[in-house]
């Protein structure tokens, strides 16, 4: 149970905040560095290390990866990191190293994370016990719908496109006024991706 539990913790996201505990570790740690949408850029190796020494002690090809993933305009439909470098491109060109990129978050990433400071959501320890991390972000946005997620764990797997933010928050108000609604009524507000 716990190897599954691992498993399927870490390749399928968590429909709450539509995150990974990877992607749910970067952000955070960009967050706890002040890495703002409105200040200034900081090297893409420092935040890995920070990441690696902190949350996730894993390679930091896998965090570095992430933040690659999050900060190009081809993999999400609204990017959570915004990337200033050689972040590949969509033919399958390999980013620059991360001691030439450098990175913040993006504007919509704080969405994600705001109202942390009001104890809205459990934190729990992180790998050593010396720190304490968001089981969940307290997101204001639909994460999971508006930039999908793909995932596979044993026996199961996701594969959940993008969605227009807006056609979204709609389709939202929708269902808040009219839990029975149909799926052809929710269709008129979320078209598809």
């Amino acid at each position: 149970d716990y190897a599954m539990s691992v498993i399927v913790g870490r390749a399928l996201p968590d429909v709450r905040d539509g995150l990974k505990p990877v992607h749910r570790r970067v952000l955070y740690a960009m967050n706890v560095l002040g890495n703002d949408w409105n200040k200034a850029y900081k090297k893409s190796a420092r935040v890995v290390g920070d990441v690696i020494g902190k949350y996730h002690p894993h390679g930091d090809s896998a965090v570095y990866d992430t933040i690659v993933r999050m900060a190009q305009p081809f993999s999400l439909r609204y990017m959570l990191v915004d990337g200033q470098g050689n972040f590949g491109s969509i033919d399958g060109d390999s980013a620059a190293a991360m001691r030439y990129t450098e990175i913040r978050l993006a504007k919509i990433a704080h969405e994600l994370m705001a109202d942390l400071e009001k104890e809205t959501v459990d934190f729990v320890d992180n790998y050593d016990g010396t720190e304490k991390i968001p089981d969940v972000m307290p997101t204001k946005i639909p994460n999971l719908l508006v930039n999908g997620s793909s995932g596979i764990a044993v026996g199961m797997a996701t594969n959940i496109p993008p969605h227009n933010l807006t056609e979204v928050i709609n389709g939202c108000l929708v269902y808040i006024d009219d839990e029975d609604i149909s799926i052809e009524g929710l269709m008129e507000h979320i078209p598809g991706p």
